[in-house]
């Protein structure tokens, strides 16, 4: 058994036995984060109900907080039921800490996978509260990330956004499917598929920028059954699995295509849309003049049967906007990105892992990529730095595989770049879109 110091307020949590060097970290004591949680409203909401708590085996010294029925309590529990570990070494810890945290330490469920901490306790536990447990380790940071461009958006009380919405009817596999979508600007079309267990309002700043909308009709829908798009009638589609297979994922965007009489548009799209993207430019060169893969790759595989959190009966659609919560950036603007995953809460139980199927377990261009004629499709991939699904290495990957593609990394950005932090984001994109009008003249 490891042997742990306690630490305390009295700050004896130094290691005695090596008393000629101060550590490079000195760990949390309880009663210190007791009073951060105690303090904090985020945290005190996701530990509703929670017994149990928390141990903290920061390097030599055990900390931590116990948690009755949802209030905290001053002490660290013993292991059992309702507690979860984390443990690691000092440095490891620094880095979870640090104002600023490196990718795949930024949040804990990352760091307990990427980043090398470890964890251990009941499965069930870790989903119910991973909210609460990701609000404890935000907590314990050094100091406030600072973010230095203010979210101001203009308009006021009785203005309007760019783009109108309305539903057009498509046929996909024989089935009549009411598509919601809404549209901006004018001149190339550009079609716009969202993430995995969202929908389309994660396009909504690009509508507002009119250095894009002078060139480009936006275009941005909602698949079926997410959002506002309405399920087929004349199918039990409530006593089915729902599960997002490529063949029909790409029916979508070829059935608008046809059916909105667009001509040779581009497509962007982000996450599962990334992956569609290169999937389009693979299987649909014809069709698109241009693809965009934001956090796109080659392959993202795992295991979809470790994801029973996603909807299980037990755990709350507060869970999986968390988790997405750590796919993005410290550095994006905190309203965005409380925005950006909110959706995530929102949306029919079953939608989010049921379309991960495609992106988990049916997606694989590693065999075929190389066949992509960027003479006849173009393809710019675009990766964020603290995505650690799409990594970097992943959409550097497809970018040496598919000859003629570019690639860009997106410093300070995450998963959701179009979403989290819009202001980057387009000044990012705006140069590929110059390049897509130029070749289009």
């Amino acid at each position: 058994m490891r042997s742990l110091r306690l630490s305390s307020s009295d700050g004896a949590d130094y290691d005695k036995l090596n008393t000629t060097e101060r550590p490079a970290m000195i760990a949390p004591t309880s009663e210190e984060i007791y009073r951060l949680c105690a303090n904090d409203s985020e945290f005190r909401m996701a530990a509703r109900y929670w017994t149990g708590g928390i141990r903290f085996e920061m390097g030599s010294v055990l900390t931590g907080v116990t948690v009755e029925d949802g209030v905290v309590r001053v002490g660290v529990p013993d292991e059992g039921q309702g507690v979860v570990v984390i443990a690691g070494p000092d440095d490891l810890w620094e880095k979870v800490r640090a104002a600023t945290p490196p990718r795949f330490f930024n949040d804990i469920n990352v760091a307990t996978g990427r980043g090398g901490l470890s964890w251990n306790g009941d499965r069930l536990t870790w989903w119910q509260y991973l909210p609460a447990i990701q609000r404890i380790t935000e907590l314990l940071r050094y100091s406030e990330i600072v973010i230095p461009d203010s979210v101001k958006e203009g308009g006021g009380a009785g203005s309007f956004d760019a783009p109108s919405g309305r539903y057009v009817r498509v046929e996909l596999q024989g089935l009549e499917h009411r598509i919601y979508f809404e549209e901006a600007g004018s001149g190339i079309p550009l079609l716009l598929q969202h993430t995995a267990g969202s929908h389309g309002v994660q396009w909504r700043h690009l509508f507002e920028s009119s250095a894009i909308t002078e060139n480009f009709r936006l275009i941005a829908y909602d698949l079926p059954f997410h959002g506002k798009s309405i399920p087929p009638v004349d199918r039990r589609w409530w006593a089915e699995e729902y599960r997002l297979e490529g063949e029909f994922l790409r029916s979508v965007p070829l059935a608008l295509t046809e059916v909105l009489q667009l001509n040779q548009p581009v497509f962007m799209g982000c996450s599962v849309g990334g992956l569609l993207a290169l999937d389009l430019a693979h299987k649909h060169p014809d069709v698109f003049r241009a693809v965009i893969s934001l956090e796109g790759a080659l392959h993202i595989g795992g295991d979809i049967e470790a994801l029973e959190g996603f909807w299980h009966p037990k755990v709350s659609g507060e869970t999986k906007a968390r988790m997405m919560e750590g796919l993005t950036a410290p550095t994006s603007p905190e309203p965005y990105r409380k925005e950006t995953v909110q959706t995530y809460a929102s949306g029919w139980p079953p939608v989010f892992v049921g379309d991960l199927w495609y992106y988990i377990s049916e997606y694989d261009l590693r065999e075929v990529a190389s066949s992509i004629d960027t003479s006849s499709v173009g393809v710019h991939i675009f990766s964020g730095e603290y995505d650690y699904s799409g990594t970097i290495e992943k959409g550097l990957e497809a970018h040496a595989a598919i000859s003629g593609s570019t690639f860009c990394e997106m410093r300070g950005m995450g998963h959701f770049p179009m979403s989290e932090n819009p202001r980057a984001f387009i000044e990012y994109l705006l140069p590929v879109l110059e390049t897509i009008k130029a070749m289009s003249l």
